[in-house]
């Protein structure tokens, strides 16, 4: 059988790592926490539930990620989120899997809980991810955010049944921080390599995606949340192109 080090990256996620730790430990041999100096219980919790946890300044969320994969005793690696947990299916088939791997790289579906709800449209599920993988075959990019998981070149992929349960926004409020976060990260990503924003794009983009989110992907069958993420969508197109086309006006002055 084969061994797992599980990695986590956290920064004041109290909330959130104790669900996410115990879901790991029947199929994880050890679990690695890298930790940006939270300021709440995060550390003292994911000791006290037996994770080795390593401090580091954050350096983006694909940084981040492969430090926690530096710290790994074992050639077998599965991220998740510190707001996501394995389900009871999940679970299982990992560690059917781990019984004698067959691949180098397994993806499964992240299904995501919002403000109470699943889910099940919007171009938010099956949002099939590789979250296992042997370290020599496949890997993590270092994208500050959206970060991508990748395979190498003659590796094999394969797919495990059950849910990666996603515990995302807990209210809208905690949505709209999250894209004044990850608008400002994006949008200097974006800047940094030179990219543009005309008025034209600024005004129809975030029209586009709400038509996209709500309608082509089906949002209006999640209901009353569906329009809200469809509407929150949109506005974080606008918002990180708002940020980009400031940058270069400013620029331009």
């Amino acid at each position: 059988m084969s061994k797992i080090s599980a990695i986590i990256i956290t920064l004041n996620e109290a909330q959130h790592i104790a669900r996410c730790i115990q879901s790991l430990q029947r199929v994880a041999d050890e679990i690695i926490v890298v930790d940006s100096h939270s300021q709440d219980d995060t550390v003292s919790i994911a000791e006290g539930l037996g994770a080795r946890v390593f401090l580091h300044e954050f350096a983006g969320y694909g940084v981040q990620k492969n430090i926690a994969a530096g710290y790994a005793r074992y050639d077998w690696l599965l991220n998740i989120d510190a707001d996501e947990a394995l389900s009871p299916e999940l679970e299982g088939s990992i560690l059917e899997a781990k019984q004698q791997f067959t691949k180098d790289a397994y993806a499964f579906n992240r299904l995501t809980n919002y403000c109470g709800k699943w889910i099940r449209h919007c171009g938010w599920y099956p949002d099939t991810l590789i979250r296992l993988w042997h370290k020599d075959k496949a890997g993590v990019s270092a994208n500050a955010v959206h970060e991508e998981f990748f395979v190498k070149p003659g590796a094999t992929t394969g797919f495990l049944k059950g849910d990666l349960l996603h515990y995302s926004y807990h209210t809208i409020s905690d949505h709209i921080k999250k894209i004044e976060q990850y608008s400002e990260i994006g949008a200097q990503r974006d800047v940094a390599r030179g990219k543009r924003c005309s008025l034209l794009k600024l005004w129809l983009l975030p029209k586009w995606i709400f038509f996209t989110v709500y309608i082509i992907r089906l949002g209006f069958l999640d209901g009353y949340y569906g329009y809200v993420i469809s509407k929150n969508s949109a506005f974080a197109a606008f918002v990180k192109y708002l940020k980009i086309r400031e940058h270069f006006m400013s620029y331009e002055l």
